[in-house]
């Protein structure tokens, strides 16, 4: 590998993305980021401060200020706090704050697997690996459905999953979107040990 090595996953939400990026950093000894932690942090500041997600100022500043130590906070999981992150996420100014930080993140050698929605596509359009994890609907809803657990609604599951993919895909900065050169991982027949093995075959390393 060369002295700084960046890994770009992009993908919709419960494709598997977020389990490959872990388990692919901690084999090949980089560092990891998820990228939607940075927008859920960012949204957090803001509604501890009280603050509009929507008002472009506020969140830039919050964007522009974001320290590592912000990615820890416990709570960027919760609803709130991801409605927040959906509000700011359009807005270029953040979007563009926040690339700073990622390619700052991966510039220390040996570098990082980064996964997202535009990391091969905007973020690191020139990553030494680009990978589109990707999985039906369907298919996508029943993980999310068995993570969140007995009782869960799937038909609000499969409501909010379409929105999430039709926002993603059509905003007009940075939408969701397999970059030309990134090579596509369909995981809906796949475990995790075969997205796996498929992820290191096509970077041309061994298990």
């Amino acid at each position: 590998m060369s002295e700084v090595t960046v890994i770009a996953i992009d993908g919709p939400a419960a494709a598997g993305k977020g389990t490959l990026a872990r388990r692919l950093a901690e084999h090949l000894g980089l560092r990891y980021l998820d990228s939607g932690r940075l927008y859920r942090a960012v949204a957090a500041k803001l509604l501890r401060a009280g603050d509009d997600p929507g008002d472009e100022a506020k969140a830039v500043a919050a964007a522009r200020a974001l320290v590592a130590e912000d990615l820890e906070d416990l709570g960027l999981r919760d609803e709130a706090v991801g409605q927040a992150a959906s509000i700011l996420a359009p807005i270029a100014a953040v979007r563009a704050a926040l690339l700073d930080y990622q390619r700052c993140f991966a510039a220390a050698p040996p570098g990082a697997v980064i996964d997202g929605r535009d990391i091969g596509s905007v973020v690191f359009p020139d990553a030494t690996h680009k990978l589109f994890v990707t999985a039906s609907l369907d298919v996508r809803v029943g993980r999310r459905s068995a993570e969140l657990g007995s009782g869960v609604d799937k038909q609000a599951v499969r409501h909010e999953m379409a929105a999430r993919d039709a926002r993603d895909q059509g905003r007009g900065v940075a939408p969701l979107v397999a970059a030309e050169d990134a090579h596509v991982i369909e995981t809906s027949e796949l475990d995790a040990e075969a997205a796996f093995k498929a992820a290191l075959a096509v970077i041309g390393v061994r298990a």
